[in-house]
């Protein structure tokens, strides 16, 4: 009896090592499979995995195959450093509990819209360095509209964004942390910051030089948010007027002592805070002799331009125009003829009589 009962705690103890992948160490429900030069997602993976590491590998495609059977425990996947390019479509249809995905440090190209079930419970969502060109982030706009209506905490840092396309995060309903940082962010267009739950957003060290007046009236009906806005090339003139006076009045900005103005020169590294409404500046201080000559040339460019156009027309009509011509020379010279009959006859007595009993 001894030894059946030991024969089954052997089994059983085989049974639970050989269900954790090679490369990996497995520790209760967590698997860890960190920097093994994997190619894709270990197999298989434990039943009762909560939590699964793979961090610093080579997999450079994630597909329906990558997690094959469902795993209805696991709540939180890194995948972080780890050459990602594609994600394709229902990727994570299989794993229904997931909350936490961490997918930065990759280099992402495709990220299909469908890579989410429709009822997927995803909260926090770490795309930090992920996109491999700015372009691409009409995809996640995408993919933020239509598939993670639960997501709650969401970083897109250090990716060189410069633009955000219209209604990027109007899907996202539950949003409440958006972390911008370290792009390359010239504008915020009217709309972009509606969701009413957002309670932290980042914009520190990105290219702004404003912000409009519709992004400012988003922001102050968010309750509780808190915003953070230094490091960037804030210009001072009278253009950020509107801008003074909102962080003047409104306490939203968490960091607003630390904005200070990159432009003009006069107002290099002075506090924003510290300036009055008609210290701003509102003069040219661009090269207005260069641009005068830039002027110049391009009204020269379109003259010759229109010459040239002129003179093709003339020559693709030199027939009609000829015979134009001939017309006008022909009319010119029976008209001219007329008036030298009519004078002949009146300079001459006879041909006047003549002309006048061939009238009778």
């Amino acid at each position: 009896m001894c030894n059946l009962t030991l024969c089954v705690l052997l089994f059983l103890a085989a049974s639970s090592s050989s269900s954790c992948p090679v490369h990996c160490v497995c520790e209760t429900t967590i698997v860890n499979c960190v920097n093994q030069g994997l190619r894709s997602i270990p197999q298989p993976l434990p039943k009762d995995i909560t939590t699964l590491n793979i961090n610093g590998n080579d997999i450079r495609n994630l597909n329906n195959e990558s997690f094959p059977s469902p795993l209805e425990h696991l709540t939180s996947l890194y995948v972080s450093g780890s050459q990602v390019e594609q994600l394709n479509t229902m990727v994570f249809a299989n794993l229904p509990s997931l909350r936490f995905l961490d997918l930065s440090n990759n280099i992402i190209v495709h990220f299909s819209a469908e890579a989410f079930s429709q009822d997927n419970k995803v909260e926090v969502l770490n795309l930090s360095r992920s996109l491999y060109n700015y372009s691409y982030v009409g995809v996640f706009a995408n993919l933020f509209k239509q598939s993670l209506p639960k997501v709650s905490h969401l970083d897109l840092s250090n990716n060189k964004l410069v633009l955000l396309p219209e209604g990027t995060f109007t899907g996202l309903l539950d949003l409440t942390v958006l972390d911008l940082r370290n792009n390359s962010l010239v504008s915020i267009m009217n709309g972009t910051f509606q969701n009413r739950a957002l309670e932290e957003l980042d914009l520190r060290d990105n290219a702004l030089k404003d912000l409009p007046n519709g992004t400012l009236a988003d922001l102050c009906l968010i309750p509780d948010l808190r915003v953070r806005l230094a490091g960037n090339p804030w210009r001072c003139d009278c253009n950020i007027e509107d801008m003074l006076i909102w962080l003047k009045r409104y306490d939203l900005v968490v960091d607003k002592l630390k904005i200070t103005c990159s432009a003009p020169a006069g107002l290099k590294h002075v506090s924003l805070l510290q300036l009055k409404q008609y210290q701003l500046p509102c003069t040219y201080t661009g090269d207005l002799k260069g641009v005068l000559e830039t002027s110049y040339v391009f009204l020269g460019m379109v003259l010759a331009l229109i010459g040239v156009i002129f003179l093709l027309v003339l020559y693709l009509n030199r027939k009609g125009i000829k015979r134009w011509i001939y017309n006008i020379r022909d009319a010119c010279r029976d008209h001219m003829e007329g008036y030298h009959y009519r004078y002949e006859i009146n300079s001459d007595p006879r041909l006047a009589n003549l002309s006048l009993n061939s009238d009778v």
